[in-house]
């Protein structure tokens, strides 16, 4: 009986898959830590923010500071990727990241947390831009589904784990310790990129910043989101603080698109819209976005106000949600790699991403948690499928000297639906929250008075403002507010489904090109040798991607002028 020969391929390819694994552990390590640190926190939100005595509008802005910072920066740090080392701006991203983390935790009110947290993001916004564009410059794209399927592999990890340790943390040695557990990991992130991640050189050239294309679009952004927070609650909707502040973003993003098409090194390209890939791949990420951040910041407050469940309790409760991102970014991943069919996989995704935000928005406080439970798994798997595939497709058509704005352009319109979406589920629970208080007064007031000596200490802290910490609340009055809550949640889940549908348009119409098998880098290099063989006139010596092609002298001078 004779075996099979082994393919003689075999033992390169096992190498090459050793060496990416290697460079991409300091990677996959310093997103780690990225997720972890904003994830510990998230089931702890509600114990900080009653701490520190801060009220909805706080809790709203503790997350929309990090998103609005990681927002603003992503199309910065992609720009800067393109301009000098990669390697050395991933690990300044770290640290930015780390530093800000670890004094969050020294804050004494709200608005010096919301500040850490703002600093906390430009890191944050470094890793998710500059990760994707360094996976491009070492694995292909027909190759890297399966590697994706690792980061969506660590995030699932880090977004259960992370609530997990931070209720634990926060339940036996107080909230603070929550943004120091990640110093540690932050260290040996910074020396296993030092010592594993080596990226192909690159020509050097000069650059040039746009500065004012910075200012522009930072205003923009911030002026929209202070805008969409506050409005209805600091001020009306309709004020002339509204019509300054919209009018504002407005001008401001005018401004950009112009100062962008004059601009010698663009922020963002603008010519990269004319690329439908880029443009439907943009709306997608938006609701994506949108899905993504809402879920993870409303369901934790889901589970604590409106079902009674501690921090750590909070954490487990939401594993359905991470299970379906895990299997769902991993499986596609795996399944994308092997077939190099990807379009299927996107349409589910954002099928899934719709039927999951309709049907969280239509959870009460004593839903059947089988039926919560399901309705996250349909969503996790709706993001997990959608959320790595779109950068990677982007990246598959983008010329290779695009490579870190288009991916950054992708991540900053995901992180910018996501910071709107926060900021708008945020306001409209808030608004919710407080138009159900004066509607159920009568039920409110009956059930304090029912506390007796406890009555006078639940009826100042409803009327402080402040997020109350349901699962310390007597029954009668428990109940009360997890209903309010509950249905102010749902109400808030409800304006992500409209979003979610534009996504699956946009997914629908995005053109089936097959994913190229060449890194980021190779196609730079062929490129670049298909440009000396049709510059380069019959007669020349040609140095090609496959070696050098001597042609006959007499046309030399020739070929020399014209070049």
């Amino acid at each position: 009986m004779s075996s099979t020969p082994a393919s003689p391929d075999a033992p390169a390819e096992k190498k090459e898959h050793r060496r990416v694994l290697e460079a991409l552990s300091g990677l996959i390590l310093g997103m780690f830590v990225s997720m972890l640190a904003s994830t510990v926190v998230s089931s702890s939100l509600p114990v900080i923010i009653n701490d520190l005595q801060g009220d909805q509008t706080a809790f709203t802005w503790v997350i929309t500071a990090t998103l609005l910072t990681t927002a603003i920066s992503t199309p910065i740090w992609g720009k800067l990727a393109d301009l000098f080392n990669r390697k050395l701006l991933f690990q300044l991203s770290i640290v930015i990241f780390i530093l800000a983390t670890a004094a969050a935790g020294f804050s004494q009110n709200p608005e010096t947390l919301i500040a850490f947290r703002a600093v906390q993001g430009i890191g944050a916004g470094g890793l998710a831009a500059l990760s994707q564009v360094i996976m491009a410059d070492i694995i292909s794209p027909r190759e890297r589904g399966r590697y994706m399927g690792l980061f969506g592999a660590v995030m699932a990890v880090s977004t259960v784990g992370g609530p997990l340790l931070g209720g634990v943390i926060t339940d036996g040695w107080g909230w603070r310790w929550n943004f120091y557990v990640a110093l540690p990991v932050a260290i040996v992130a910074l020396v296993i990129v030092q010592s594993t991640l080596h990226l192909p050189g690159r020509e050097k050239r000069k650059v040039s910043i746009d500065y004012l294309g910075i200012v522009l679009l930072s205003t923009a952004v911030s002026l929209l989101l202070i805008w969409v927070s506050l409005a209805g609650d600091s001020f009306e909707w309709w004020s002339l603080t509204t019509a300054l502040m919209v009018g504002g973003a407005l001008l401001a993003a005018v401004l950009f698109v112009i100062v962008e098409l004059r601009s010698k090194e663009p922020l963002i390209p603008l010519s990269m819209f004319r690329n439908a890939t880029f443009t439907l791949s943009v709306i997608a990420s938006i609701a994506t976005g949108i899905a993504m951040f809402g879920a993870s910041v409303f369901l934790s407050q889901y589970m604590q106000l409106s079902r009674g469940a501690t921090p750590t309790e909070a954490g487990l409760m939401t594993i359905p949600m991470i299970a379906g991102l895990l299997i769902a970014s991993v499986g596609v991943g795996a399944l994308i790699t092997r077939f190099g069919s990807w379009k299927p996989y996107l349409v589910v995704g954002a099928v899934l991403l719709t039927a999951g935000s309709y049907l969280l928005s239509t959870i009460h406080y004593d839903t059947d948690f089988t039926l919560v439970s399901l309705y996250m798994v349909l969503l996790g798997a709706g993001v997990g499928m959608t959320m790595q595939n779109l950068v990677l497709v982007v990246q598959n058509t983008t010329e290779p000297t695009k490579i870190g704005v288009a991916s950054s352009g992708v991540t900053f319109f995901r992180s910018l639906g996501g910071t709107i979406g926060v900021s708008v589920m945020g306001a409209a629970l808030a608004a919710r929250v407080t138009d159900l208080i004066v509607e159920r007064k009568d039920d409110i007031a009956a059930a304090i008075a029912s506390l007796g000596s406890e009555a006078p200490k639940w009826a100042e802290l409803l009327q402080s403002g402040t997020l109350p910490k349901v699962s310390e609340m007597p029954k009668a009055l428990r109940i009360v507010v997890e209903d309010i809550y509950a249905n102010g949640i749902s109400h808030s889940f409800l304006i992500a489904v409209p979003f979610a549908v534009i996504s699956l348009i946009a997914i629908l119409l995005l053109p089936n090109k097959p994913l190229t098998r060449m890194t980021t880098t190779e196609r730079a290099q062929a490129a670049e040798a298909d440009l000396a063989t049709v510059s380069v006139p019959e007669g020349m010596s040609v140095l090609t991607a496959t070696g050098s092609v001597t042609l006959p002298d007499d046309d030399h001078q020739a070929g020399t002028s014209r070049r």
